[in-house]
């Protein structure tokens, strides 16, 4: 599923974070989500800010398999330079634990002659004005269910010696990897008028087959679990998506269970484990290697046939 949701502002957050970097950065702090903790992780950021210390943080670990949110640690906290810790963001304890792993990533600085300087990063709809709501005390970031909520950098005072930089939610041009597409739409980090949300839901349900087939019949009190379209139209029915003559309304019943998901009520569930990200990513990589190969060739054959027709 082709998405492009790359609006202005994003380009204003790329050149904010390279400024940031210029002016000098001692950690980056990227906020995936714990249900999604590859396709939430931005490779633009990470060319971005190539050479700083990473803390990534598994946020929504409520929502997430427990499990699934344990292999994803040991598989980041087992990069170089990089701590991983779980996190709810309205959990003022554990949200502590953010300010203590930035400060052992980055020993040599946080007094008020040489402030650690934070960048706090995520995917829109991540929780990262909540999650500094909570560090802060107070209603200092605006917060809600919708991408895109901050527009403009803002900077935090934590703690002596502690500045916390801010930035808007930020996507990336291309999707590469297809899976990721549908797991972050599913999650609600995508606005609504860039997918489908039937196709989306259909991929979710196919997901959930795989994962863990007895949350969709335990939800939706279904007995058995036919093709995903017959599946989705189950959940119509149960969820009263109809329209006049018994029809089922199948965009509502896919609203109806990507709303199930986001919040929680079909349990806690992880979308991706790290051998199949890593698998779909080669899958990628070598999908674009094709196609980049077929262009040269395209290339290399009208140039030889211009060539021809200048000979003759």
């Amino acid at each position: 599923m082709p998405i492009h949701w790359f609006p202005g502002h994003m380009n204003s957050t790329r050149q904010a974070i390279k400024d940031r970097v210029q002016a000098g950065l001692d950690v980056v702090i990227e906020l995936l989500d714990a249900r999604l903790p590859g396709s939430s992780s931005n490779p633009l950021l990470a060319a971005l800010t190539t050479g700083r210390p990473s803390l990534k943080v598994l946020n929504k670990q409520d929502l997430a398999d427990p499990a699934q949110t344990e292999a994803w640690l040991a598989f980041y906290n087992a990069q170089p330079h990089t701590r991983a810790i779980p996190l709810d963001a309205g959990d003022k304890a554990p949200a502590r634990a953010l300010i203590k792993a930035c400060r052992e990533l980055a020993p040599l600085r946080g007094d008020m002659h040489k402030p650690l300087r934070v960048l706090i990063c995520g995917i829109p709809n991540v929780g990262k004005s909540t999650l500094i709501n909570t560090l802060v005390g107070k209603k200092a970031a605006k917060t809600g269910d919708e991408p895109g909520i901050t527009k403009l950098e803002q900077k935090f005072v934590l703690e002596n010696g502690f500045y916390l930089f801010d930035t808007p939610g930020m996507l990336w041009p291309r999707i590469a990897v297809e899976q990721s597409g549908y797991n972050l739409a599913a999650s609600g980090a995508i606005g609504r008028n860039a997918f489908d949300e039937e196709e989306v839901a259909l991929e979710l349900i196919a997901t959930l087959k795989r994962r863990d087939a007895d949350r969709l019949r335990q939800r939706y009190g279904l007995a058995e679990l036919g093709e995903d379209d017959a599946v989705l139209e189950a959940i119509g029915v149960k969820r009263g998506a109809k329209i006049r003559g018994g029809a089922v309304q199948m965009h509502k019943a896919a609203e109806a269970l990507l709303m199930d998901f986001r919040s929680g009520l079909l349990g806690r569930i992880t979308l991706e484990t790290p051998d199949e990200m890593a698998a779909w990513r080669h899958e990628a990589a070598e999908a674009d290697a094709r196609k980049a190969a077929e262009r040269e060739a395209e290339k290399a054959a009208e140039k030889a046939k211009r060539s021809g027709r200048r000979n003759t």
